[in-house]
């Protein structure tokens, strides 16, 4: 069997144990196929499917309005997770899961049961089951680590596999009766750590798949290919480091020492040495590099840039990015559930969640047979989350320092942004700083030519009011917040600033002035880029940078191809 096939009957075995798999890919044959298989293996063990936006009554459990209204007292009915106990769940597109659904199914996950306490009714099942998470994002994009974190096996699908039959009662049955080896627990633990995995769960995932495997192939002892097997399924996909490759000239044991005489060598060992279980040194390491072995073989070859990639990603979660912040409001956007008050000031109401809020009390209401007593207090009101528009500033350079390295160079960068956000419908506004002060060359707009003709006509020439531009970014940022969209400014400048805040010339009052312009973007928390084109890494813009709270992206020698994508990167 290959690793895809290894994989859903290691889960099938004990889906509970090992919590699940992050199966990644599009939707298509070879996933279709992979499901099908893991189906065929649990037989007739529950299946629940979960999409992201599935709201807390429903997964977790809520009130069953019918036989609540029907028996006048709280009914409670069990959600999606309780309904899935010993069996399986799949969570569909899992990289758009909420974070706050995502940390309930990771806490069910741990504890294993379901526990409610809302709406007059308190509920608690057990809920043992293992999980799938379908992860469909692109690059960059990943599900939540409070569910990826707990999940052992993660799989990327390329090809279609073949899936023998396998014996999963026999299995069973071994695994029951497995027996660790002390080198085995050892070897899987330095492995995560010469990988760089700093979660505690991934070697105790491996440990877990490693018998399982052992399991599946008819033994009740880990092997090496057992251990084999769980370095490419659970540690490798989770590396942040490519391990060292061992010095090859190591120096040699030194000589043993003389024998001593039978007096001064006592038959048993002296206190302060006491004997150990512990496996031979030799053995660890030998099964420790056999598993880096492994691992490595399974690393992928963008490791680096896949990393970088998905730390920027969780890093600008839930703050400004190319869809916009998210937003709390009354009449539009995504209903993510409902609170008390009254329907005023444009507010809608629940009707669902206002009729269970007031089923609980008809009895004591006197409320006619056929008729619901409804109360102000019984009022729910609908909460609705919405992606603000974001609005991508940018700050250009056109100084005479600017014109002599590369404006040619950061006008063409600027030009495949504008042409990203127009796609993603953002606005865009384009400030221009040179001589002695920074204008506003195109006001916030979506209009691709508009931006493309004041970029054309951008001339270039003069000194640098580094702060002066930075004032004027600051201050559109914040009437873009004040309207309710999303300020992202991409500040692209070689940091040869020369004219201060006052329009005097001299370079350490105009730096002073810079980091004093820099500051406030920090304090408020504005996401912001910036690029230093200069034909060298100046000290200055990491200064700035630093000041700034920016992401500094020294670019010398760029193209307008390669700043494209350093911005997309930052900002995506």
């Amino acid at each position: 069997m290959d690793d895809a096939a290894h994989a859903a009957a290691i889960f099938a075995l004990d889906p509970a144990a090992i919590g699940g798999v992050v199966l990644r890919g599009g939707p298509g044959p070879v996933r279709d196929s992979w499901l099908s298989a893991l189906r065929a293996l649990i037989a007739e063990a529950p299946l629940r499917r979960i999409p992201a936006n599935v709201p807390d009554d429903r997964l977790l459990g809520g009130l069953d309005l019918a036989a609540t209204l029907a028996t006048g007292r709280p009914v409670a009915e069990r959600g999606i997770l309780a309904a899935a106990d010993g069996g399986v769940i799949i969570l569909a597109m899992a990289e758009r899961l909420p974070a706050g659904t995502a940390a309930r199914i990771g806490a069910t996950l741990d504890h294993q049961r379901v526990s409610v306490e809302r709406d007059g009714f308190a509920l608690d099942a057990p809920a043992r089951f293992g999980a799938v998470a379908l992860d469909e994002g692109e690059e960059g994009e990943c599900a939540p680590v409070a569910i990826s974190d707990r999940l052992a096996i993660h799989l990327t699908l390329d090809t279609l596999t073949e899936f023998p039959d396998v014996e999963l009662d026999a299995a069973w049955l071994l695994l029951a009766q497995s027996e660790d080896e002390p080198a085995i627990i050892e070897a899987l633990c330095g492995a995560a750590m010469a990988l760089g995995i700093a979660s505690l769960r991934a070697p105790i995932l491996a440990l877990r798949v490693a018998r399982a495997a052992a399991a599946l192939g008819g033994r009740a002892r880990i092997a090496e290919e057992d251990a084999a097997l769980a370095a490419r399924l659970v540690l490798a996909p989770r590396a942040t480091r490519i391990p060292e490759a061992p010095a090859e000239n190591e120096p040699e044991p030194p000589p043993p020492a003389p024998p001593q005489d039978a007096d001064e060598n006592p038959a048993t060992p002296p206190p302060d040495q006491p004997e150990s279980d512990a496996p031979p040194p030799d053995r660890t390491q030998a099964m420790q590099d056999m598993i880096l072995a492994a691992a490595s073989a399974a690393l992928p070859a963008n490791l680096l840039a896949r990393l970088g990639a998905q730390m920027a990603s969780r890093a600008r979660q839930g703050a400004a990015g190319k869809s916009g912040a998210q937003r709390m409001e009354k009449q539009r956007g995504r209903v993510i559930g409902t609170r008390a008050g009254e329907p005023r000031g444009g507010a809608r109401i629940g009707v669902l969640a206002t009729l269970r809020s007031a089923a609980p009390w008809q009895r004591l209401r006197g409320a006619a047979p056929g008729r619901i007593a409804v109360r102000r207090e019984d009022f729910r009101i609908l909460r609705f989350r919405q992606r603000s528009e974001t609005t991508t500033i940018f700050a250009v350079d056109a100084s005479g320092s600017a014109a002599l390295n590369r404006l040619a160079e950061a006008k063409g960068a600027v030009e495949l942004l504008l042409a990203d956000c127009y796609v993603r419908r953002d606005r865009v506004a384009l400030i221009t700083f040179r001589g002695t002060q920074a204008s506003l060359a195109l006001p916030p707009t979506r209009s691709l030519t508009r931006a493309r003709r004041a970029l054309s006509g951008l001339p270039g020439g003069g000194g640098t009011p580094l702060a002066t531009a930075m004032d004027e970014a600051m201050t559109l940022a914040e009437a873009e917040r004040r309207g309710g969209r999303t300020p992202v400014i991409v500040i692209l400048t070689d940091g040869r600033a020369n004219i201060a805040r006052d329009g005097s010339a001299g370079r350490p009052k105009a730096e002073a002035d810079a980091l004093d312009a820099a500051r406030p973007l920090r304090a408020a928390g504005i996401a912001t880029l910036l690029v230093d084109t200069a034909p060298r890494p100046q000290e200055f813009c990491r200064r700035l940078a630093a000041a700034s709270g920016a992401r500094l992206v020294p670019l010398p020698q760029a193209n307008s191809t390669s700043l494209n994508r350093a911005v997309q990167a930052a900002t995506a």
